[in-house]
This record gives C-alpha cells, sequence and structure tokens, in this order.
C-alpha cells in the first residue's frame, strides 16, 4: 500500500473570535469599501468576511480557516445565506493565500503568526494593499494606525510603506560594513 500525504497544515493561532465590535473597527479603520476584496487570514467562524459584505458592501470577501470544523460553519452560512458569488472559503492554510486580487487582509494571529506571513505579503500583496491585525503587531513593520479601545489594538499596515523603511535600514547596515575605495583620489 502507497500512501502520500500532503505537507501537513500548521496553526498560526489558536480561534479566539474578534468581537463584533472589534471586527467593525479592523474594517473601518482599513477604510473597507465596495471596491475592496477582504481576505481574512484564519477566518474562524467567518464573522469578518460577513460583516465587510454586509455592512461594508465588499466586492469579495475571501478566508482561509485551517479547521475543518471551522470552515464547515462558515461553508453552511455561505450557503444558507446565498451569498456564495461574494463570500469564498477555503479550508487550507493561509500560506497558500492568493493575494493577487486582495487590496485589504485582516489578521488575528499571534505575533509569530503574523510574522511567519511577513514575507509572503512583502512579495505577494499589491502596493496600497491595507494589512489590519487585531492585538498582534508585524515585527519589524511600522504601523500606519494605531487604535486602542476596551483593551484591543488595532494595527493598520499599508504596503509597501510599512516595511519600505525596514528594508532600506538594511541596506544601510550592509553599505556601512563595506569600504569604497577609488583608485583616482578626491580629484573629480
Amino acid at each position: 500500500m502507497n500512501l502520500t500525504f500532503d505537507k501537513a497544515m500548521v496553526s498560526l493561532a489558536p480561534f479566539v473570535a474578534s468581537p463584533p465590535e472589534v471586527v467593525r473597527a479592523m474594517l473601518e479603520l482599513a477604510q473597507v469599501s465596495e471596491n475592496d476584496v477582504v481576505c481574512d487570514m484564519g477566518c474562524g467562524d467567518g464573522r469578518i468576511l460577513f460583516m465587510a459584505i454586509s455592512e461594508f458592501g465588499v466586492k469579495k470577501a475571501i478566508g482561509y480557516e485551517i479547521r475543518r470544523d471551522l470552515f464547515n460553519i462558515v461553508l453552511d452560512k455561505v450557503l444558507s445565506e446565498d451569498v456564495s458569488d461574494r463570500v469564498i472559503v477555503y479550508n487550507r492554510d493561509c500560506i497558500t493565500a492568493d493575494l493577487s486580487d486582495v487590496t485589504v487582509i485582516t489578521l488575528y494571529l499571534t505575533t509569530s503568526g503574523n510574522d511567519k506571513l511577513r514575507p509572503k505579503f512583502e512579495r505577494e500583496a499589491k502596493p496600497g494593499t491595507r494589512i489590519v491585525s487585531h492585538d498582534f503587531s508585524i515585527t519589524g513593520w511600522k504601523a500606519a494606525k494605531i487604535e486602542r479601545f476596551g483593551g484591543h489594538t488595532i494595527y493598520l499596515y499599508i504596503v509597501p510603506d510599512a516595511f519600505q523603511s525596514r528594508l532600506y535600514e538594511s541596506e544601510a547596515k550592509e553599505r556601512r560594513g563595506t569600504r569604497s575605495f577609488w583608485p583616482f583620489g578626491r580629484d573629480w
């Protein structure tokens, strides 16, 4: 018997639902509108997806959920509310997410989970993409805005501004460690 297994999916955070007022604040901070495609990385019970389409009128909401039980909850709601033309949910690791049409990314992972996705965002998120994270920052990135209320913190990052200064700083450090020798003296 020959068995083949897919690479194991690894959870980037436990499921803890964001309260509705936090979800609304996240979407407001990202200035979500009918022109946006929202992607929730680890969508849990789908509350961000459904609020994005019902209250903010987004073009499309896409969710990635690794847990089969939570994926089934979202899928059942998509079918019962007849919104499969606007809400798409995948039972996949969010590291595989297709970000090509995405304009807003929502996160409620851990800082280490966010950091695992950081290289993907830097490579694949389009300029102008807004990334909004509940309670956990993205290490090394500069938030465009930070809002705090009721014990929660929401970070808003704009691609590539959030990490552009970090890239310049690392290039500058690299240059500082090297010497340039001009063989013709200083008379130019």
